[in-house]
C-alpha cells in the first residue's frame, strides 16, 4: 500500500492550490455524448481555461476524462462529483489529476489519503470545515455557495479559518463570479455557465472559447 500511495502521488504533483490557482475559474462540465468531449476541452482551453472539472453525472464521464487527458495535453483534467471511495481510483486510471466532491466522509478522506489523487472536498457549515481541516484538507468548495450563504458566509468563515481557501462553487455566474473572487479566502470559483447545453448539443465551440476567453479575464484577489 505505501509504493502505491508514493506512486500516486509522484503521478499527480500538482496539488489542490496549484490547480485552483491556474484560473479564475473552474467550469463544472457535464457531457452527455462522448463526441462532445474532446472539442469541448480543446475550445476551453484555446480560451485561456485549462483546468476542467468533468463530473460523473453520466455514463461517458470516466471515458471523456480518458480522451481528454490523452488528446488534449494542456489540460488540467479533474473529476466531479466524487461521493464514493471507488470513484477515486476510477479517476486515477482515467487520468484525472485531481478531484472534487460535494462532501466529505471518513471513507473519501480514506480513499484520498490512499490513492494520494489531490481532493478538493465540499462542505457547507463550519462543522463541516473544521472535520475537513483536521483531516488534512486547507482547500475547500463552498458548496453549493449561494444556499450555504454566499459571499457573506465565506466572509464569515474567513474570520475562524484565516488558513482555509475556498473554491465557492453552486449558483456563481459571470456576474457574481468577481465578487466572490474579490474574497482574500478564495482562490477560484467553480461554474456551469462556461459548457452551456444548448452549446454542446450544437457543437458551438466557438461561443464556448468566447466564454473561456470572458472566464479567463476575471481576477482573484
Amino acid at each position: 500500500m505505501l509504493i502505491f500511495c508514493l506512486y500516486q502521488k509522484e503521478r499527480n504533483s500538482m496539488n489542490v492550490l496549484d490547480v485552483m490557482r491556474t484560473g479564475p475559474v473552474i467550469p463544472v462540465i457535464v457531457i452527455e455524448e462522448l463526441a462532445q468531449a474532446v472539442p469541448l476541452a480543446k475550445a476551453l482551453v484555446a480560451g485561456g481555461v485549462r483546468v476542467l472539472e468533468v463530473t460523473l453525472r453520466t455514463a461517458p464521464a470516466l471515458e471523456a476524462i480518458r480522451l481528454i487527458a490523452r488528446e488534449v495535453p494542456d489540460a488540467i483534467v479533474g473529476v466531479g462529483t466524487l461521493t464514493r471511495p471507488q470513484d477515486f481510483k476510477d479517476a486515477l486510471d482515467a487520468g484525472a489529476k485531481f478531484g472534487v466532491s460535494p462532501g466529505l466522509t471518513p471513507a473519501m478522506i480514506q480513499a484520498a489519503h490512499e490513492t494520494g489523487l489531490p481532493l478538493l472536498p465540499g462542505v457547507m457549515t463550519p462543522s463541516d470545515v473544521i472535520a475537513a481541516r483536521l483531516a488534512g484538507f486547507s482547500e475547500l468548495k463552498l458548496f453549493p455557495a449561494q444556499q450555504a450563504g454566499g459571499i457573506g458566509m465565506l466572509k464569515a468563515l474567513g474570520g475562524p479559518f484565516p488558513d482555509v481557501t475556498f473554491c465557492p462553487t453552486g449558483g456563481v455566474s459571470v456576474e457574481n463570479a468577481p465578487d466572490f473572487l474579490a474574497l482574500p479566502n478564495v482562490a477560484c470559483v467553480g461554474g456551469s455557465w462556461l459548457a452551456p447545453k444548448a452549446a454542446l448539443v450544437a457543437g458551438d465551440w466557438d461561443r464556448i472559447t468566447a466564454l473561456a476567453k470572458e472566464a479567463s479575464a476575471l481576477k482573484a484577489r
